[in-house]
């Protein structure tokens, strides 16, 4: 549970005084020992070597960092921010929602937003987190003056320092601009095996005079996850309208059976209509070098929208999700937009 998200573990085994629960469409799981009230034990991210978290959990425990919290400090509001990482700089939206001492949001970047974020005010300090399955997050912070000032943590090892202000205007750069077609090139060319094996390509019969909507995506990743959750819905509504989505899926591992299982098991539990490949891993280097059309892959997940006449037309680049509120409605509006411009450009040529 995640602020108003709950994502169902279905997955659960217990041996003995041993729990062993599996998280959700992610290839990760916790494992603990049953004590009196508690389980003790560790998560543990099966596709990468020794990568275990210890963690423990008290039985009836509802609260984040602390319970009744007492605070005057208010951090409801909308900041602009810049995040400091070991590679470099990148700008933020941070939108908290406090009630007495609780506190919900979520960071917007350029590349995706970090979902639903939950947690206190405790001694005058915010403390946030997520844990989604596959990403851990802790984000602390403080008021300096009128500036906020805090740390992100993730995972075993990652750290992040940011800092901004109130700034109601806060605006990022616009995620169509980010990533591009090279010079010369108009469509997209590739051949990658579907989950059984079976060549796929833009050129099939299943794509021709249609609108081709391709997202980069990858099942570790949760933004990519809130993205095919939001594809499915719509694909179910739509997919009479001379529309197609396809998934080009870039997995943990260079190993098609892995890749291939990540994906079924994904596409059963989320219900998922439309088709995947399997096209690369998520080096993003690397997945650029699987379609030498596009200049970089800047993020999982991106989206392409190609036209009946097989050209290139927008690429979308992140996702703002649900956790994001009003970002996630103007998301979905731009989204429709896009396809019936598209669809309406093709009716418009034919007559």
């Amino acid at each position: 549970m995640n602020a108003q998200e709950k994502l169902n573990l279905d997955e659960v085994s217990i041996i003995g005084d041993s729990v062993r629960m599996v998280m959700h469409i992610f290839d990760t799981e916790l494992r603990a020992k049953i004590e009196e009230g508690r389980l003790t034990g560790y998560y543990i991210k099966n596709y990468e070597t020794n990568y275990r978290l210890p963690f423990s959990a008290t039985f009836g425990d509802d609260f984040r960092f602390a319970k009744n919290a007492e605070t005057e400090l208010d951090f409801s509001g909308k900041y602009s921010l810049v995040f400091q990482s070991s590679s470099g700089k990148y700008s933020a939206i941070g939108i908290f929602k406090q009630s007495y001492s609780t506190v919900t949001g979520t960071f917007l970047t350029p590349t995706g937003d970090y979902r639903y974020l939950q947690g206190d005010v405790v001694d005058n300090e915010l403390f946030l987190s997520a844990f989604d399955g596959n990403h851990a997050y802790v984000f602390i912070a403080h008021f300096e003056g009128d500036s906020i000032k805090g740390n992100f943590f993730s995972g075993k090892t990652g750290i992040e320092s940011w800092e901004g202000m109130r700034n109601e205007n806060a605006t990022l750069p616009d995620p169509e601009s980010l990533t591009f077609l090279k010079p010369g090139y108009e469509k997209l060319e590739f051949s990658f095996p579907d989950v059984n094996g079976n060549k796929i390509s833009l050129s099939d019969e299943k794509f021709k005079n249609k609108v081709v909507i391709i997202q980069l995506f990858g099942s570790w990743c949760s933004n990519c996850m809130d993205e095919t959750k939001f594809l499915t819905q719509w694909y179910i509504k739509n997919k009479d309208r001379d529309v197609e989505i396809l998934g080009l899926a870039y997995e943990q591992k260079d190993n098609f059976e892995y890749a291939s299982k990540q994906i079924k098991k994904m596409k059963q539990k989320l219900g998922v209509g439309y088709d995947f490949v399997i096209a690369g891993t998520y080096d993003k280097t690397l997945a650029a070098e699987t379609l030498p059309a596009l200049k970089s892959v800047v993020a999982f997940p991106t989206t392409i929208f190609i036209g009946k006449d097989g050209k290139v037309k927008h690429i979308h680049t992140g996702f703002s999700g649900p956790g994001t509120g009003v970002y996630y409605e103007q998301y979905k509006e731009r989204f429709n937009q896009i396809v019936n411009e598209l669809l309406a450009e093709d009716l418009a040529l034919t007559n």
